[in-house]
């Protein structure tokens, strides 16, 4: 039997290649609203973060969520990735 091919995406943080399921997903609406994607299907631009504290708190510091979104993402979106860790 054949094995499928796993889709991998580049984490904006530490720039390695990954599973797809393995990250977690932010986006940018075609409206500008930033968010986290739970599916992985929304519309929009996305980026890709490795699901850990200290890859958030990394993106947080530098702010790299709003250079690679071109728009500037608030303290809140870091805050919600870091609370979704612990859940």
């Amino acid at each position: 039997m054949k094995q499928r091919k796993v889709p991998l995406r580049k984490c904006i943080v530490t720039n390695e290649m990954k599973p797809k399921k393995e990250l977690i997903r932010v986006v940018r609406s075609p409206e500008g609203e930033v968010s986290i994607d739970k599916t992985g299907k929304l519309n929009g631009r996305g980026a890709y973060i490795s699901n850990g504290k200290d890859y958030f708190e990394q993106a947080k510091k530098k702010d790299i969520l709003s250079r690679h979104l071109n728009v500037k993402v608030s303290e809140e979106i870091y805050d919600q990735l870091i609370e979704q860790v612990g859940k």
